[in-house]
């Protein structure tokens, strides 16, 4: 990977590549991770998942698996952190065939037009057992005609492993002590060892650099975007979609291109979301529309609409059907139900009530320079284009601001304020200013 970060930890859809194989196995039984020395940052992605036992010096997968001697079980499967497309269904099929089989062992298989660089699989007669695993280097020239190949995932059965891999010698070569020659010490001790097909290849895909890292994200999103659509969900040119894992859609939601769903994202039903949108840990209602917006640990209400070009950040909420204009921003806040926030403002560390307008251009001014202050903007009011208001700072239930006012008191409910900085408009809005009224 020509990376200083352990290639298990480099970042697949979202999570690191090692996530996505320990939830794999997780509901298989417990988990042992064989990891090499100084590396403290998997030990806490593991955490309280699985054991953590090291392997040093690296001497080979079989020598890796002996270090996991304490994990005793019936059966023991086997597979690899830079495998991270393989799928529980897979390896429940690997312990379901070692039972059936009372093989020592079963091993996953795959078949690829270019097995270049593969262990080929050299079966018995009538195709069921596996004689041998021979590497490419010791392939003679039928065998490199072979296509099937091992994926290197295994069920073994545990009372006979431990003893088995006292069997294995080290590899003239290197030295070092491969598993594949458990196949041979199977057969030594009179059990089978089977191999079982694959269906998709690219389940097995393994990640040896940042391209086979492309490619294991690319296999990824389809199969979740497919999984989706199955769902009901709509992605209108799905090859331009990114969804992460563990977000959720409901049925009948529309999901436009250059969309970028990530976190624990959750969306309801009947939704427009995009294009060119990025929602992260965000909680959407249903019937929400979203046009090219950023939301990032934010919550929209039913039949609400945000953008285009609005911004919600940690913290914003906005109500059942209230409006979020175009390049709006809120962060820390909330906008009530049916209220809406006119194109160009900011809200930030605030609450407003219901039915309420804000106008373009209007700001919460919540940070003095050392602290940030809360500003309350309460039901029915309508707040002018420009207006600035300077937290702390309460407006009252059916109050209005005039356009550019400057409002650094509060403003009691059902009273107007204009100027800067604004005081209130004792005359009603609706009577003619006389030839001597001052400018309020």
């Amino acid at each position: 990977m020509k990376s200083t970060l352990p290639k298990v930890l480099h970042p697949l859809l979202g999570q690191p590549m090692l996530e996505h194989v320990l939830r794999t196995a997780a509901p298989l039984g417990p988990i042992t991770v064989v990891i090499g020395p100084d590396m403290l940052a998997v030990r806490e992605l593991v955490g309280s998942r699985g054991a953590c036992v090291v392997q040093d010096p690296p001497l080979g997968t079989a020598h890796a698996l002996l270090q996991a001697r304490g994990a005793q079980a019936e059966h023991v499967l086997v597979t690899c952190g830079d495998v991270p497309l393989l799928r529980t269904e897979t390896l429940r099929a690997l312990v379901r065939t070692r039972v059936e089989s009372a093989a020592a062992a079963v091993l996953l298989t795959m078949t690829l037009s270019q097995p270049h660089g593969y262990g080929r699989i050299v079966r018995d007669a009538d195709g069921r057992r596996v004689l041998r695993v021979v590497e490419e280097v010791a392939c003679s020239e039928a065998e490199r005609a072979i296509r099937e190949v091992n994926a290197g995932v295994y069920c073994f059965d545990g009372r006979w492993l431990w003893e088995a891999l006292e069997h294995v010698h080290p590899n003239p070569h290197n030295g070092e002590y491969f598993l594949t020659d458990l196949v041979a010490v199977a057969h030594q001790s009179g059990r089978a060892v089977i191999g079982l097909p694959v269906e998709d290849a690219e389940e097995c895909l393994g990640v040896n650099t940042r391209a086979d890292l492309a490619q294991a994200e690319a296999a990824l999103r389809r199969r979740i975007n497919l999984r989706h659509m199955l769902n009901g969900v709509t992605l209108a040119h799905p090859e331009t979609i990114y969804i992460e894992p563990d977000v959720q859609i409901g049925p009948d939601t529309r999901i436009e291109p250059n969309t970028h769903l990530r976190g624990h994202t959750r969306i309801g039903s009947g939704c427009v979301i995009g294009p060119n949108s990025t929602l992260i840990n965000a909680q959407i209602g249903d019937r929400v529309v979203i046009t090219y917006s950023v939301l990032e640990d934010a919550q929209v209400e039913d039949d609400a609409d945000v953008g285009p070009f609005a911004h919600l950040r940690r913290g914003a909420r906005v109500g059942r059907r209230a409006h979020v204009g175009n390049f709006a921003e809120i962060k820390n806040s909330t906008l009530g139900a049916d209220s809406a926030m006119g194109h160009f403002s900011y809200l930030g560390d605030a609450t407003v009530g219901e039915r309420t307008n804000l106008g373009a251009g209007m700001v919460t001014c919540n940070y003095d320079g050392q602290r940030k202050h809360h500003t309350h903007i309460g039901s029915d009011v309508f707040i002018g284009s420009d207006t600035m208001l300077v937290a702390p700072v309460t407006v009252g239930d059916g109050a209005r601001t005039g356009a550019g006012a400057v409002v650094t008191r509060d403003v009691p409910p059902g009273v107007t304020v204009v100027g800067v900085p604004a005081r209130r408009l004792e005359r009603t809005l609706d009577a003619p200013a006389s030839a001597g009224d001052a400018s309020a």
